[in-house]
């Protein structure tokens, strides 16, 4: 054997072993990472104390595991806004467990096998129907409702097709009686992220509360219309009138009555505890099936497409508002700088411009929708007024420093030609304050783009919210999120490019 492939066999022997070492390593390391995480996973409600729990924000877990967040053994509760978030943090370790009602459990869990639920329930609870204090005579209905529905079979009839054994799931579903519908309509708020309770199929929301409420329209004479909300925002919506009723597995508790009532209960259900099973074997699934199972199943794209042109319209009805309106402020405060007078719209404009760019873009979008514009039931055109009125304070503060910023000479020189001031600002200094503040009129109408993702809050399918209904159904958090993002970017570069090419003629105007 010669000296070169002496060296290659030695070379081989060495990378053998290195692989092997490292195989055994990587086993040994896997090993004491599962006996770690055996001892720190939670197996009983005992090991809750110390742990991170993860809940949805304003429902009964949140409530029940509130008592724990005081004691002294360091416990962190995390609160999401919808169960299908907490279970993601649960499933990339962020928390140890998840407080959730049952049902929607059993659908997490079912979906992802390094999922299991603990054998020994958190808590039980009733659920009933949420109604103003003040609509007596319509809970008083919708109680004589539910008793009917009770003792025909009906109300049972639709829990088993949801809830019931594997015999009974999907056999019986409720069809929607041809009845006189004289009596009006009945707006039920929900969070169809709650399966399944309500939920989205084919576009539409659905589910065991939904069917019951049509149970109850049917009875009642009346005509269902389902509102999807963020679950805290239900309360809001039937105190404000936005809402006849709440529906949405909601649980009686002594806070909640001190905003509302509560019709008869319809079902119970318990509180369970969702953990990570450090020992399940993680099916992973191709890319080509990801993409298919979000976006192509039950044509999901569907919920992309309607937000994205709702997007684009509150986008450019907005920036309409925010030009116009950004605009006459600008003018009134740059003439009261410069000549004086206008002292009362002038005061009026600033107290506008603090109050809208001194408070946040959501908070602004909630008042208007459950305060100012409350009887308005077009979420679209409150949304344009909302981020309209509230761009309207940075475009005027843009356009302003963009007014300033031509010479003053310009002005003098249009006023020793004749021209009034109106007249001068319209012709000389307007045509060149546009063009210096042309990238800041950009960077608002993008940062308006963005803004509008919040539109979720007030029950508008936005372009952020669709994914959020796509990840409501599939538990899948990064398909949805990432088409979300590189759609928001398309449409950005877009933007850029064309801002881009009118700057480009405006200077090839110059020469």
């Amino acid at each position: 054997m010669n000296k070169k492939k002496f060296h290659y066999i030695l070379f081989g022997v060495v990378i053998l072993v290195l692989v092997i070492g490292g195989c055994l390593y990587h086993r040994e390391n896997q090993k004491k990472e599962l006996q770690e995480a055996k001892k720190q996973a939670v197996t009983s409600v005992d090991d809750l104390e110390g742990s991170r729990i993860g809940v949805q924000i304003g429902t009964t877990g949140d409530i029940y595991v509130s008592d724990y967040e005081k004691d002294d053994a360091g416990t962190v509760i995390e609160r999401y806004n919808k169960g299908t978030d907490a279970i993601q943090a649960l499933k990339n370790g962020k928390v140890d467990c998840v407080v959730l009602d049952e049902q929607p459990a059993l659908a997490y869990t079912e979906k992802s096998s390094e999922l299991q639920i603990l054998k020994e329930e958190f808590a039980l609870e009733d659920y009933a129907i949420c109604i103003d204090k003040s609509r007596s005579e319509l809970k008083e209905k919708i109680n004589q409702a539910l008793e009917t529905i009770k003792s025909d079979g009906t109300l049972e009839s639709i829990i088993k097709n949801y809830v019931g054994n594997d015999e009974e799931k999907g056999k019986t579903p409720y069809q929607k009686k041809d009845v006189d519908r004289s009596g009006g309509k009945l707006v039920v708020a929900t969070n169809a992220s709650f399966k399944p309770y309500e939920y989205y199929e084919n576009g539409e929301i659905t589910g065991l509360d939904m069917d019951m409420m049509q149970a109850i329209c049917d009875e009642l004479g009346m005509e269902l219309k389902i509102e999807d909300m963020e679950f805290d925002s239900i309360i809001s919506a039937v105190t404000s009138g936005k809402a006849d009723v709440g529906t949405a597995g909601m649980t009686v508790t002594e806070d909640r009555l001190k905003n509302v009532d509560f019709t008869d209960s319809y079902t119970t259900a318990k509180q369970v505890i969702i953990v990570k099973d450090p020992e399940a074997a993680v099916k992973a699934s191709s890319f080509t099936e990801r993409f298919k199972e979000n976006f192509i199943t039950d044509n999901r794209y569907e919920y992309i497409l309607k937000g994205f042109f709702n997007t684009v319209i509150i986008t450019v009805f907005a920036v309409i508002i925010g030009i116009i309106l950004g605009g006459v402020i600008a003018l009134i405060r740059t003439s009261h700088d410069r000549n004086g007078g206008l002292d009362i719209l002038n005061l009026i404009c600033k107290l506008y411009l603090t109050v809208m760019r001194g408070t946040p873009a959501v908070v602004q979008l909630l008042i208007f929708y459950y305060i100012i514009l409350v009887s308005v039931d077009a979420k679209i055109l409150v949304a344009v007024i909302a981020f309209g009125l509230n761009s309207a304070a940075y475009v005027a503060e843009v356009v302003r420093s963009g007014i300033m910023s031509v010479d003053a000479g310009q002005l003098e020189a249009g006023r020793s030609l004749g021209l009034s001031y109106w007249q001068t600002m319209r012709s000389v200094v307007l045509p060149q304050a546009f063009k210096n503040t042309l990238p800041a009129l950009c960077n608002e109408f993008i940062s308006l783009l963005k803004e509008t993702s919040i539109s979720g809050y007030i029950a508008l399918v936005d372009l952020t919210k669709g994914g959020d209904i796509i990840r409501s159904n599939t538990y899948d958090a990064f398909m949805p999120l990432i088409m979300v993002a590189l759609i928001y970017l398309v449409i950005v570069l877009v933007l850029t490019a064309g801002v881009h090419v009118l700057e480009r003629r405006l200077r090839d105007n110059e020469r």
